[in-house]
C-alpha cells in the first residue's frame, strides 16, 4: 500500500505493541502527528509541555510496567532538552525509544542555519543509546523500527534512537508490511558447564550472599528460589528494590550487608555489579565472587570475577536451581537469625526521622502494587534503604544517575502505564520545580499522580554541604518560592499544605483515586521535626 513515511512510522509502532507516545509536536514532525491523527484510535498521543517531560514519561511509563515507553520530540534543541532523560534511561537499562525528527535529508551536514539544526545529531543520540539509526526513505521506516524494537528486546536493555526526517515522513512509497515480525526475545543457550561450576562452588558455601539490581528485575520468583535453597539473604540495591519482597525475612538493602562481610565466602551477583561491597569494603583472595549478567563486558566492571556467566538473570538463575541439588540439599532455615539481624539493621537505621516515619505513612496508605518514585530529596534518599517494596517495579528511582528533577515527571508515565494503582512522588522543592509545567499536562490528561513536596525554600542538600563542610560559606542555595497550594490551584490541580503527619496521612487518603493530580505541600521546620537533613546525607549516601 502506498504510505507516508509518517504512517508507515506509526503503523510499525502499532504492530510493535506500542499504545502511548508521549511527545511535542513541531514542523519537523508535521508528518508524523498526521499520522498519529489517521490512526488516533489505536495509538494515542501525550503531549508534554516540554521535551525533557516526554523524555521522563516515556522513561517512568517502562519502568513501571517493563513495556517499551516512546517519546517523540523536534530535532537540536528539542533532542537536546530530552537528553537528560535520555541519559537517566541509559544509566537505568530501561527501555525507552528516542523517536526524533531531522531537518531535511538535503540540508544535513551544510551548516546552513536551517530551523533546529545541529551538528551530527545521530551521533549524539548515539552516545545515549545502545543503537541508533535513521530512515532515508519511507519503504526503509518498517526495518529500521524493527531493528529498533530487537534491540531494545534483546542483550542488555537500554534505550534507542531512530531519527527520521521531515521530507522521509512527508514522502508516500509503497510499503509492504506483509512480512513485518513483531521483534521477540531470542535466549543464547547457557553454557551448562558454566553453571555446573557454579553450582560447585556455591554448594561449598557457609556463607553465601546474595546481590541483585535492576538486572534481575524479571527474576524475581528464581532469585527467591534460590535465596530460600541456599537460606543466603538477598541484597537489593535501590534500582532492584521489590526483586524479592521487602516481607521476606531474607531480603534487606545492600548497605545492611556490610555487617555481614567479613564472614561472606561466596558472592552471587545476578544483574548487578555489587558495586559498593565490592570497591568500598574490601576483598581477599578467600572470596569467590560469581557475576550472573546478560552484558558480557560487564562482568569485571569491579573486580575480575572468579566465574562469570553471560545469560539472562531468570534463566541463568534458574539453570542453577536446576544443578544444584546435585552437590548438596537445601540448607536450614536461617529464618530467627535474619529475623535478628533485621531487627539490629532497623535500631541502625532508627535515627533516621523524620524520614522514616514519613516513609512508614506513605507504605501503609500504598497497596502492595502502589508505587513510590524517589527524588534526590532527603526522604527520597533515606527512602533507598529504609523504604519498603513488596513488588517488582513498585520503587522507582535514578540510580547512579542522580537525576534532580526527574521524580514528577517520571511519576506521570508510571500512573500512565498502571492508571489504576495509586503513585506517588516525593520532591524537593527545588526539583520539583524543574518540572513544574507537566502539572499542566497532569490535569489536561487527567493523570492523578500525588505529590508529597518537602519545601524549605532552598537547595537543601547543597546548603547542609555549605554550612557543614565549608565553613558555612553558603551562596546559591536559598530559593524564591511560589505558594504552592495556590499555584496547584492555579493549574487547575488539587493541592494542601499540612503540617503534621496526621493531616500528611490523610491528605494521601483523600488523594487516592483522584483523577486529577494531588500536590501535597510539606513545609519543613513548620509543625515537624526538622530532617536533620546533613547527618542522614552523610549516612544514606
Amino acid at each position: 500500500m502506498k504510505l507516508t513515511g509518517g504512517q508507515a512510522v506509526v503503523r510499525s509502532l502499532i504492530k510493535e505493541g506500542v499504545d502511548t507516545v508521549f511527545g511535542l509536536p513541531g514542523v519537523q514532525n508535521d508528518w508524523l502527528y498526521n499520522a498519529f491523527y489517521d490512526y488516533k484510535d489505536e495509538i494515542k498521543v501525550i503531549h508534554t509541555r516540554h521535551e525533557q517531560g516526554a523524555g521522563y514519561m516515556a522513561l517512568g511509563y517502562n519502568l513501571a510496567s517493563g513495556k517499551v515507553g516512546v517519546c517523540n520530540i523536534v530535532p537540536g534543541p528539542g533532542f537536546l532538552n530530552s537528553s537528560a532523560a535520555l541519559a537517566t534511561a541509559w544509566g537505568l537499562n530501561a527501555k525507552v525509544l528516542s523517536l526524533v525528527g531531522q531537518i531535511p535529508m538535503k540540508a544535513q551536514g551544510k551548516g546552513r542555519g536551517v530551523l533546529h539544526e545541529i551538528p551530527d545529531q545521530l551521533a549524539i543520540q548515539r552516545q545515549l543509546t545502545k543503537w541508533a539509526n535513521r530512515a532515508t526513505s519511507p519503504a526503509d521506516v518498517p526495518n529500521i523500527l524493527s531493528q529498533a524494537f530487537h534491540q531494545l528486546h534483546n542483550g542488555r536493555p537500554r534505550p534507542v534512537g531512530v531519527e527520521v526526517s521531515m521530507d522521509v515522513l512527508a514522502k508516500e512509497e509503497e510499503i509492504d508490511f506483509s512480512n513485518y515480525m513483531r521483534a521477540t526475545t531470542v535466549r543464547n543457550r547457557i553454557d551448562e558447564e558454566y553453571i555446573d561450576k557454579a553450582a560447585q562452588l556455591i554448594a561449598k558455601a557457609k556463607n553465601p550472599l546474595i546481590f541483585v539490581s535492576g538486572g534481575a528485575m524479571e527474576a524475581s520468583e528464581e532469585v527467591l528460589q534460590l535465596a530460600e535453597y541456599l537460606q543466603a539473604p538477598v541484597f537489593s540495591y535501590r534500582t532492584g528494590k521489590g526483586i524479592v519482597s521487602s516481607r521476606h525475612y531474607l531480603s534487606f538493602p545492600v548497605p545492611a550487608a556490610h555487617d555481614l562481610w567479613e564472614e561472606v565466602d561466596v558472592v552471587i551477583g545476578i544483574g548487578s555489579h555489587v558495586r559498593m561491597p565490592l570497591s568500598k569494603w574490601g576483598v581477599d583472595e578467600k572470596l569467590t565472587y560469581i557475576s550472573i549478567n546478560i552484558d558480557e563486558t560487564a562482568h569485571n566492571r569491579i573486580i575480575e570475577p572468579t566465574l562469570s556467566i553471560t545469560a539472562d538473570a531468570a534463566q541463568a538463575t534458574q539453570a542453577l536451581l536446576e544443578f544444584l541439588p546435585k552437590y548438596g540439599s537445601a540448607h536450614p532455615s536461617r529464618k530467627q537469625e535474619m529475623i535478628a539481624f533485621r531487627k539490629s539493621w532497623n535500631e541502625k537505621t532508627a535515627y533516621l526521622e523524620p524520614q522514616s516515619s514519613i516513609l512508614n505513612i506513605i507504605r501503609a496508605e500504598l497497596p502492595d502494587d502502589g508505587i513510590l518514585v524517589d527524588e534526590l530529596t532527603q526522604v527520597g534518599f533515606a527512602s533507598r534503604i529504609v523504604y519498603d517494596a513488596y513488588q517488582p517495579r513498585t520503587y522507582l528511582c535514578t540510580g547512579h544517575m542522580g537525576t534532580l528533577g526527574w521524580g514528577f515527571q517520571t511519576a506521570l508515565g508510571a500512573k500512565v502505564a498502571k492508571p489504576d494503582v495509586p503513585v506517588i512522588s516525593v520532591a524537593g522543592d527545588g526539583g520539583f520545580m524543574f518540572g513544574i509545567q507537566e502539572l499542566a499536562t497532569a490535569v489536561q490528561q487527567k493523570i492523578g499522580v500525588i505529590v508529597l513536596l518537602f519545601n524549605n525554600n532552598r537547595y537543601g542538600n547543597v546548603r547542609e554541604m555549605q554550612e557543614n563542610l565549608y565553613g558555612n560559606r553558603v551562596i546559591a542555595t536559598d530559593l524564591h518560592n511560589p505558594d504552592f497550594v495556590k499555584m496547584a490551584h492555579a493549574f487547575g490541580a488539587n493541592g494542601v499544605r499540612v503540617n503534621n503527619f496526621e493531616d500528611m496521612r490523610k491528605a494521601i487518603q483523600d488523594a487516592k483515586g483522584e483523577s486529577l493530580p494531588t500536590i501535597i505541600e510539606v513545609p519543613i521546620g513548620n509543625g515537624l521535626p526538622s530532617t536533620n537533613r546533613f547527618k542522614a546525607l552523610a549516612k544514606v549516601r
